[in-house]
C-alpha cells in the first residue's frame, strides 16, 4: 500500500480552479497518493479572510512542508504585498528552479532543454527601498539597497551544482553583473569560483557569464547552455526568456525550494480575463505536479505525466487555443486522463 503523502492546495485566483480541477483529475488518474489540504490566498484570501496569505494557510504548509499553487492575484492598493513573496521569505525558500523544455516542436526554437536556477530570497528583492525628499517633491530621489550573503550565494549555488550533477547535467553557467555591480553581484561570482574549486571540479562543468551577454546569447544559441544559476533580480528576467523559448509561460512550471517545504506553482498570471470561459490551459501546472511528483521520489509517475502531456499534444494533437488548437480545458483534460488510463 502506497503511503499517503500530506500536501497543502492553493487553488489560487482567476484561472486557478480551473487549471487546478484539471491538474487535480490527472493526478487522480495516476494514482498519485496526496492528501489534500485546501487552502486560500491570493485575491480569495482577501475577500474571505481579509488577508492575502491567511495564517491557516501558512499553518498547513508548516505542517504539511509541501503544496501546489495555482497563479495567485495580489490586489491593488491597500498595502497588500505579493503572497509569492511572503511564502519564498516566511519559508525561507531559498531556490526557485524553472525549467524550459520544448514540448510541442515547430516552434522558432526547438530542442530547447535548460534549467534556470535562481537565486529567492536576496540581491535588489529584499525591498530594501525609500525615497529622499528635496524641496517640495518627496519622489525626488528613489533609493534601493541590494543584499547578497555569502552563505546565500553558496546556498544557492551548493543546490545548482548538485541539482545538475544529480539530474545529468552536462554544464553549469554562473550568470553575473560583476564587471560593473563588482560587491554585489562579485560575491556570487567569486563563491561559485570557490565552491566549484572545493567540491565540484572534475564532477561537471562550469563556466560563467555576463547576464546581459547572456541574454543575448539565449536569443542567438540557446542550446549552448544547460543550468543557469543567478541571483533573485537576473533569474526572475532570464526565467521568463527561457520560458519564451518554448512556448510562454503557459508551458513553463515552477518549483520554489527550501530546507523545510517546497511549493510547486504554474508561474503564468491568474488570467481574469479568461476566467469561467473553460479555455485555460493547465500544461504549466501539470508540469508543476510532474515536478513536485519528482520531489516526493515518485520518479514513475512523473514520467508517465510528462509522457502523456506530450502524447496528448504531439500525437492525439489535442491542443488548447494558445497552442493553436481548439480543445477547451475540460477535453484536454479528459485526453490525458484517457491517455494514463488506457
Amino acid at each position: 500500500m502506497t503511503t499517503r503523502i500530506p500536501a497543502t492546495l492553493i487553488p489560487g485566483d482567476g484561472i486557478g480552479p480551473e487549471i487546478m480541477d484539471a491538474t487535480l483529475a490527472v493526478l487522480d488518474a495516476l494514482g498519485a497518493p496526496f492528501d489534500w489540504d485546501r487552502q486560500i490566498a491570493g485575491l480569495e484570501g482577501v475577500t474571505i479572510a481579509n488577508d492575502p496569505l491567511p495564517p491557516a494557510t501558512l499553518d498547513s504548509i508548516r505542517r504539511t512542508r509541501l503544496a501546489l499553487k495555482g497563479p495567485l492575484e495580489t490586489p491593488s492598493g491597500g498595502g497588500y504585498r505579493s503572497s509569492n513573496v511572503r511564502l519564498r521569505e516566511e519559508f525561507k525558500l531559498y531556490a526557485n528552479l524553472r525549467p524550459a523544455l520544448t514540448i510541442v516542436p515547430g516552434g522558432r526554437y526547438d530542442k530547447i532543454d535548460l534549467v534556470v536556477v535562481r537565486e529567492n530570497l536576496e540581491g535588489l528583492y529584499i525591498g530594501h527601498e525609500h525615497f529622499v525628499q528635496i524641496d517640495d517633491d518627496p519622489h525626488a530621489v528613489a533609493m534601493a539597497t541590494g543584499i547578497n550573503t555569502r552563505a546565500g550565494c553558496r546556498h544557492i549555488l551548493d543546490y545548482a551544482f548538485q541539482h545538475a550533477i544529480g539530474t545529468g547535467r552536462k554544464k553549469v553557467t554562473i550568470v553575473h553583473k560583476a564587471n560593473i555591480m563588482k560587491a554585489l553581484t562579485g560575491i556570487f561570482k567569486e563563491t561559485a569560483e570557490q565552491l566549484y574549486e572545493e567540491k565540484y571540479k572534475g564532477q561537471i562543468a562550469m563556466d560563467s557569464i555576463i547576464v546581459d551577454a547572456c541574454a543575448m546569447k539565449l536569443v542567438l544559441n540557446p542550446w549552448q547552455f544547460d543550468v543557469l544559476v543567478t541571483t533573485n533580480l537576473f533569474g526572475d528576467i532570464l526565467s521568463d526568456l527561457v520560458a519564451g523559448l518554448v512556448g510562454g509561460l503557459g508551458m513553463a512550471p515552477g518549483a520554489n525550494i527550501g530546507a523545510d517545504a517546497a511549493i510547486f506553482e504554474a508561474v503564468h498570471g491568474s488570467a481574469p480575463d479568461i476566467a469561467g470561459k473553460g479555455i485555460a490551459n493547465p500544461t504549466a501546472l501539470l508540469l508543476a505536479a510532474a515536478m513536485m511528483l519528482d520531489h516526493c521520489k515518485l520518479n514513475d509517475m512523473a514520467t508517465q505525466l510528462r509522457q502523456a502531456i506530450d502524447a496528448t499534444l504531439n500525437v492525439d494533437n489535442i491542443r488548447t487555443g494558445d497552442l493553436g488548437g481548439k480543445a477547451g480545458t475540460a477535453e484536454y483534460t479528459r485526453a490525458l486522463v484517457a491517455r494514463i488510463t488506457g
